[in-house]
């Protein structure tokens, strides 16, 4: 049956899962608090590049639209580590063939935006939502310009509004044992760039996802379209060294020619971009539950906001619009069940992938350049590669697996590592690391 169902916020999950709902044959309308960041790309604000892999792929592949992605998209078939003594070393992210790809928050958000309404869907922008009545199914709205309020009403309400969710707080403000978590990392983020060389080629590898690991802190750069680099530099914001500390110009540049030295050079605005560019933080969010009835249900990051260090974050909201949409298919018009089974399923995995990603954090600043981390991902590539069916990489299940739920990955990760632990504690492991010894100790554990 048709419905009347408005979404708060336009962002990727709400723009991707307004095409979902419009396929459906339903009225669908969108509130966004920011104006139109396609005549506006300053609304755009501030952002890591996004990396998409397979779970944000069977996303817009569901609402066909995966190929409109693929042309501003860049393959990163692994790392690059830049390490302090000069030293670039290539490793790959899976098997031949694997890839995260590099896109632009704004440009896919620009074609996400142009395909949902080329769908149908009606977008309002510079509409901030100040409050729900889920007893009346009315949202009212703010406009930006006239501060004129709007009351709307609706069959289902979308929160699809980010971190800082106004959908997420009415259901703070009020319902009953309502459970919040909010938490900072120590460190924030700022954006860098490094641009085209003289010619107009990039000015590094484009096809990998570059990182300077350095112990407590790190820089990392993904490729863009227009040939540049978005790097962002992931840094505490006080102590030694952080933020606070780099508090002059020539601070600042001692720093980066001394920790970054390859980078540097590439870096011709490094001085402007250091001064003139924000440092934000970063932000998990955990809730429950994640719906009201059968009136509002929280999507994307408004229900899980993460850390984005294992580049999931867009990947969990746009499976959040397919999980969705398996189960509108098997339950029709029961929206009820559609919004229990929703949040009871995606719940775990949501707060999965929150713990995996402070995780990934920990080893790309600290471990990416550690020769013993690295004999590590060694012996477990040569043994997933001999026992495929026994051992699937941790990194393989929530990158390149989308069958594999985030909370099955963890576990099985957990579990993998306290293996390779006593692997790794074997007496002269460095010589024997590819030898049947090895393999037979870890299929005696398995």
């Amino acid at each position: 049956m048709k419905q009347n169902i408005t979404l708060i916020g336009a962002g990727l999950v709400g723009s991707l899962l307004s095409i979902y709902l419009k396929k459906r044959g339903h009225e669908v309308t969108v509130y966004e608090r920011r104006p139109d960041l396609r005549t506006n790309r300053m609304s755009a604000g501030k952002s890591i590049n996004l990396a998409l892999s397979d779970r944000g792929w069977r996303g817009l592949e569901g609402v066909g639209i995966a190929d409109d992605i693929r042309k501003v998209a860049i393959a990163m078939k692994g790392r690059m580590i830049h390490n302090l003594d000069g030293r670039v070393v290539f490793q790959p992210y899976g098997k031949e063939g694997q890839a995260i790809y590099s896109v632009s928050r704004g440009g896919l958000n620009c074609v996400l935006m142009d395909l949902a309404e080329k769908h149908g869907t009606k977008i309002h922008f510079g509409e901030r939502c100040t409050h729900l009545d889920l007893q009346k199914n009315e949202a009212y709205f703010e406009n930006f310009d006239t501060k004129k309020t709007t009351a709307v009403t609706a069959d289902r309400f979308f929160a699809t509004d980010g971190a800082f969710s106004a959908g997420r707080l009415q259901l703070q403000l009020s319902t009953d044992r309502f459970d919040y978590q909010q938490f900072y990392l120590q460190h924030g983020y700022k954006e860098l760039v490094i641009p085209p060389t003289a010619s107009g080629d990039f000015a590094m590898d484009p096809n990998a996802l570059h990182i300077w690991p350095r112990g407590q802190f790190m820089l990392i750069a993904l490729p863009n379209m227009d040939k540049t680099f978005t790097c962002t530099l992931f840094f505490p914001f006080e102590g030694e060294y952080s933020f606070a500390s780099l508090d002059t110009n020539e601070k600042m540049l001692d720093f980066f020619n001394k920790i970054f030295p390859d980078a540097v050079p590439l870096m011709p605005t490094l001085e402007a971009d250091y001064k003139n560019n924000p440092v934000s933080s970063l932000c998990i969010v955990k809730c429950w539950p994640w719906t009201f009835a059968n009136k509002l249900a929280l999507v994307g990051d408004a229900a899980h906001a993460i850390v984005p260090f294992y580049g999931q974050g867009m990947n969990c909201g746009f499976e959040d619009c397919v999980e969705l949409e398996k189960l509108m298919n098997r339950y029709g018009d029961d929206w009820d069940t559609v919004f229990r089974e929703y949040e009871t399923l995606r719940k775990p995995d949501g707060d999965a992938i929150a713990d995996l990603a402070v995780a990934n954090f920990v080893e790309m600043r600290d471990k990416t350049a550690d020769p013993k981390f690295l004999l590590q991902k060694k012996i477990e590539a040569r043994f997933s590669q001999q026992h495929p069916d026994k051992w699937i990489p941790l990194y393989t299940m929530v990158t390149f697996s989308p069958d594999t739920r985030y909370s099955t990955a963890l576990r099985e990760g957990q579990r993998q590592e306290a293996i390779m632990q006593k692997i790794m504690a074997m007496p002269g492991i460095e010589e024997k690391w590819d030898s049947e010894e090895v393999e037979q100790a870890i299929l005696k554990m398995i």
